[in-house]
């Protein structure tokens, strides 16, 4: 059985009683987590301990993607790793990642809790295939697409519009898509995307389903739904903490 359960919604900084970006991704008893923003790690203990975690993908070193590494690896040292340094968790990120979490917390070295792999070159992670591809925001940031036999799960992080996002979805089981905004800036490069934006993305992918995600505070998470709708023909998800797509 595989599913996909929503940590945080929200990008920059979380609403109340909401956490910024992070899933759970269980396949076949393998359970990756794909960010871990503010707030997102006391959601991922409500549903598996920091021991049950397999594998920890992070798209790019903005804290609301980010922060709550810290918080797991932390979970990681004291209650699983113990005195064996060997026994570290899996970390696939960019180098300001890294850096970002050794900032938070140098002692332990982040690179001590967790074995650390530069996302870049596709790899094998569990019963997945993990590609990735730069994906155009304001720091180095990189869509993830997790393949296993019969499944495919995209997944934007932040990310302004780019064919780059249309080959990262293509044919997708599931697209967890940026929908910061809900109107298109006019003027100036573009870093994140809007809710109609995702949907003409996941339309031209061919993606069976999108969920969006990664809303500014304080957005109308309705008006995003009927944006995207209005471009996509497949069935439209919104995250919400809590959520559970199975797949």
């Amino acid at each position: 059985m595989s599913e996909l359960t929503v940590l945080g919604s929200c990008g920059a900084w979380p609403e109340p009683g909401r956490a910024c970006a992070g899933f759970l991704l269980s396949c076949n008893g393998f359970r990756v987590v794909l960010d871990l923003g503010y707030g997102a790690a006391s959601r991922l203990f409500t549903h598996c301990a920091a021991a049950d975690v397999d594998a920890v993908v992070v798209t790019h070193e903005h804290p609301d993607h980010c922060a709550d590494v810290s918080a797991l690896g932390r979970a990681w040292h004291y209650t699983v790793q113990g005195e064996q340094d060997e026994n570290r968790l899996p970390l696939h990120c960019t180098p300001g990642t890294l850096r970002r979490l050794e900032a938070l917390e140098p002692r332990p070295h982040p690179a001590s809790i967790f074995a650390v792999h530069e996302l870049g070159a596709p790899r094998d992670l569990g019963p997945f295939r993990l590609t990735s591809s730069l994906l155009p925001h304001h720091v180095p940031s990189h869509g993830i697409r997790l393949s296993a036999p019969g499944l495919t799960v995209a997944y934007t992080g932040d990310s302004g519009p780019s064919p780059l996002v249309t080959e990262l979805a293509r044919d997708a089981d599931l697209l967890i898509c940026d929908a910061t905004l809900q109107s298109a800036p006019v003027d100036g490069p573009r870093r994140v995307m809007t809710a109609a934006e995702a949907g003409r993305h996941a339309a031209a992918a061919g993606s069976r389903r999108l969920l969006l995600t990664h809303f500014w505070p304080g957005s109308d998470r309705a008006l995003s739904l009927e944006q995207a709708k209005a471009e996509y023909d497949g069935e439209v998800l919104i995250a919400d903490e809590g959520l559970v797509v199975r797949l």
